[in-house]
């Protein structure tokens, strides 16, 4: 009695559609789960990422798990997870696409998973990094150490949803750092963040790692979206 109580209390629905889930539901929906826009861009090496980094930024592997639609499942869940304190929702993802990327990241020999960071003032005011529980996720099922003190965020700026490309890379400008030592040289770096839109961010992120001797890096995002 007192948990249906507090199922019609607090429905337990859907992060994708918002429908009521069932008892053998969790999270997303069976209907969402079924219908999420998969890339596959793991298959293919010559992806959407790949061509928007050509020419500006070397990358080793590049990848999204999902496509990104306006007012679609996708943008429910990562809204949820960005602005809603969901982090079950990056977990769940992350162990998702990790079944995925087994023989990837063998082929890759990744050193390290490294989040895009957030200004210390932004992630004081949010609470927390919303790409760190599929970081986790990732680094849980691959085995691949989760580092998320080499890169910083050096200063702080507001959301740059509504800024076009060229105003997002003059924004994103020397915003990184990367902190690191002599046992950081020559290695692997698996960059990840939750949405690759411009791609300016992953790009100075990118080259603020490419900055540690003999570095390479790869780019793996939770969407991909040309908007």
């Amino acid at each position: 009695m007192l948990k249906n109580l507090i199922n019609l209390l607090f429905p337990n629905l859907c992060n994708g559609c918002h429908s009521l889930l069932l008892e053998n539901e969790t999270l997303i929906c069976a209907k969402c789960r079924h219908e999420l826009p998969l890339t596959q861009h793991h298959l293919n090496p010559n992806n959407y990422i790949a061509a928007k980094f050509y020419g500006v930024l070397p990358i080793e592997f590049c990848s999204a798990m999902l496509y990104f639609h306006k007012d679609g499942i996708v943008q429910n869940l990562i809204h949820q997870l960005k602005y809603k304190n969901k982090p079950e929702i990056g977990t769940l993802l992350g162990k998702w696409y990790a079944k995925e990327l087994h023989k990837v990241a063998a082929n890759q020999n990744f050193s390290a998973i490294i989040p895009v960071p957030l200004h210390q003032k932004k992630l004081k005011e949010r609470g927390y990094n919303q790409v760190t529980s599929f970081c986790e996720a990732l680094s849980q099922e691959l085995h691949i150490e989760l580092n998320d003190q080499l890169l910083i965020r050096t200063s702080y700026s507001k959301s740059q949803t509504k800024k076009n490309k060229a105003d997002r890379a003059i924004v994103q400008e020397a915003l990184f750092e990367a902190v690191f030592t002599a046992s950081d040289h020559g290695k692997h770096f698996l960059l990840v963040d939750d949405v690759i839109t411009s791609g300016a961010t992953l790009e100075a992120c990118g080259k603020a790692l490419l900055k540690i001797p003999n570095a390479t890096i790869s780019i793996l995002t939770i969407a991909y979206t040309d908007s």
